[in-house]
């Protein structure tokens, strides 16, 4: 609606996240130059954990995006299933055909399989979104996968990607053979102010306005406040502030425009 009024050649607060134009700040370059050398080195495990809307998956997308031809990829988005139907999605994602649900059948295909594509210097990767879903059960089906691997190397990459519960569900003592196996872990934290002022601005400029709107200290300082470094968050007031700016026919977003962004986000009147 206010795209218009702006000029902007795309939305720059939408709902999907885009791996090709995401903002790095020191943290997500961190994150995803951890996630990049575990794969690339055949690390076996790796965890990454952060806040709701942090993030964490945009990250694994961009290092898929960074990755070549030689890698293949099972992505989980579900995992809120039992151990032995998880198995089955895994194995489906991979294109395999799974006739029975028979858990060693299962594991002794996705051995093949895997070995198959060692032999073809292809590298699987399985990533397993929303993981603080699993059960411990689940978790520790994952383990096993970990241990398909060749004397020097590791068939199969997984990386687990949760909310920070996931890594108090690892530290429980029934699942220390499955945390002594994480080579790689790494914990995306909210972002600081002044990184949500230049979250801002390159999401605005990204977009290519030609009349450019501009957030107020102040308004910075609200929308930092209500959410508490999460990009998600930023987002969806963002939007509506600029939505407030497209009523009122002002570019400048002012605190007034974000305070009501934040009424309507939250539900009052």
């Amino acid at each position: 609606m206010y795209s218009d009024f702006y000029g902007f050649e795309k939305q720059p607060f939408g709902n999907t996240p885009n791996a090709q134009s995401m903002f790095l700040t020191r943290q997500h370059r961190e994150a995803l130059n951890h996630m990049l050398y575990g794969i690339v080195n055949r690390k076996g495990f790796m965890l990454l954990t952060g806040e709701i809307g942090a993030g964490k998956s945009t990250v694994c997308r961009a290092a898929l995006e960074r990755l070549g031809s030689d890698y293949e990829t099972a992505w989980i988005v579900n995992p809120s299933v039992e151990k032995d139907s998880l198995l089955k999605a895994i194995a489906i994602e991979f294109e395999m055909r799974v006739d029975r649900d028979e858990p060693l059948e299962i594991m002794h295909k996705l051995n093949g399989y895997l070995v198959d594509r060692y032999l073809e210097n292809k590298i699987p990767i399985l990533i397993i979104d929303e993981a603080q879903n699993l059960s411990v059960e689940s978790l520790e089906q994952v383990r096993l996968l970990s241990n398909l691997e060749t004397n020097q190397e590791k068939l199969l990459q997984i990386v687990l990607i949760g909310q920070p519960e996931l890594r108090d569900t690892i530290n429980q003592p029934s699942l220390i053979q499955l945390k002594q196996r994480i080579s790689i872990a790494y914990h995306i934290d909210r972002l600081k102010t002044p990184e949500i002022a230049d979250y801002i601005q390159y999401q605005i400029d990204r977009a290519s306005p030609k009349l450019s709107p501009r957030f107020t200290r102040s308004a910075i300082w609200r929308i930092a406040r209500f959410s508490r470094g999460i990009p998600r968050v930023i987002n969806a007031v963002c939007d509506k502030s600029l939505l407030a700016g497209y009523v009122y026919r002002n570019p400048q977003i002012d605190l007034g425009m974000v305070l009501r962004a934040i009424r309507e986000i939250s539900g009052k009147i």
